[in-house]
């Protein structure tokens, strides 16, 4: 994997470093996620019954291939797949039950999807079959941690590996998180973990980094992290953001799952003014105008004709 041409490019009163994610995936073919020129999407596609805001919809291997294809028609440049709930107080699964929700789906659309797929686990032998079965990217709640097998399946792969920040698990991760200074304990951890995958043969290049909004963080936390993550770009790897219909918007609005579009609109759009490269989104269509409004307004400082 590649990951040239990263440059402090600032854009207002953002810093958004540029970077070119190129890999060569299964059956040879030839994959490059850029970023920072854009911002890209990753559509969120739960094959689970209990998922917080659409879990059920897609049980079905079919109708969760069809949403797929849907997703890469309305601007995707990622469709991340889950078989696992990590609601808040959601129970683990069993590496069996997740591979046997996920993997018809990932078969039934690889090589007929044109953008990337990712797999959204922290198991070693769920990444493993999914990879396998076409996914390109390991997408780890845990980073690397819940699973000791898990940074050696992530380092025979060649595409890209995506680190998020948790505190304690999904069972009891909002039950009392504490942080005396949550910027900088997500950024120490993001730099001990960043290095200790080096070590085990995951090259930084490969790593985009994922804050956890909403993992194991209280509302003043999500609305540190969306106010001050171009703090992130120091650590200088991409930044995922994934707000989308979450219970931190929820308590803002007072607001079911159902009725936070245009709450997910806001801190999308507050993301990427703070440097996010790729939000995580349900709502693929509405989220894509979103970002390319929010891009405009980046770059119309630097670039007057584009107004």
């Amino acid at each position: 994997m590649s990951d040239r041409g990263i440059s402090g490019e600032e854009r207002g009163s953002v810093v958004r470093p540029r970077f070119s994610l190129a890999w060569k995936g299964n059956g040879d073919r030839e994959y490059r996620l850029e970023l920072g020129r854009r911002t890209l999407i990753m559509g969120v596609l739960n094959v689970t019954p209990d998922s917080f805001y659409d879990g059920g919809r897609y049980r079905d291997p079919a109708a969760a291939a069809e949403k797929a294809l849907e997703m890469a028609a309305a601007g995707a440049d990622v469709v991340d797949i889950g078989g696992e709930s990590s609601r808040p107080g959601s129970s683990p699964l069993s590496a069996a039950q997740e591979i046997a929700r996920v993997i018809p789906v990932i078969e039934r659309i690889s090589g007929k999807i044109r953008v990337p797929l990712s797999i959204d686990t922290w198991k070693a032998p769920v990444a493993r079959e999914a990879l396998r079965a076409g996914a390109e990217i390991v997408n780890d709640i845990s980073a690397l941690r819940f699973d000791p097998e898990m940074a050696a399946v992530a380092a025979v792969s060649s595409g890209p590996v995506i680190l998020m920040h948790m505190q304690g698990t999904p069972r009891e991760m909002q039950e009392a998180p504490f942080y005396a200074d949550v910027i900088g304990e997500i950024g120490a951890f993001f730099r001990d973990r960043v290095a200790w995958a080096a070590e085990r043969g995951i090259a930084p290049e490969r790593v985009i980094l994922d804050p956890g909004v909403g993992f194991g963080k209280l509302l003043p936390h999500n609305l540190e992290i969306l106010r001050r993550l171009k703090e992130f770009a120091r650590l200088g790897r991409p930044l995922l953001v994934g707000p989308s219909r979450k219970s931190f918007l929820g308590l803002i609005l007072d607001r079911p799952p159902e009725e936070r579009l245009f709450g997910t609109a806001a801190a999308v759009a507050a993301a990427i003014l703070h440097g996010a490269h790729l939000v995580r989104v349900h709502d693929v269509r509405e989220m894509k105008d979103v970002a390319e409004v929010t891009d405009r307004i980046l770059e119309s400082r630097d670039d007057p004709e584009k107004n």
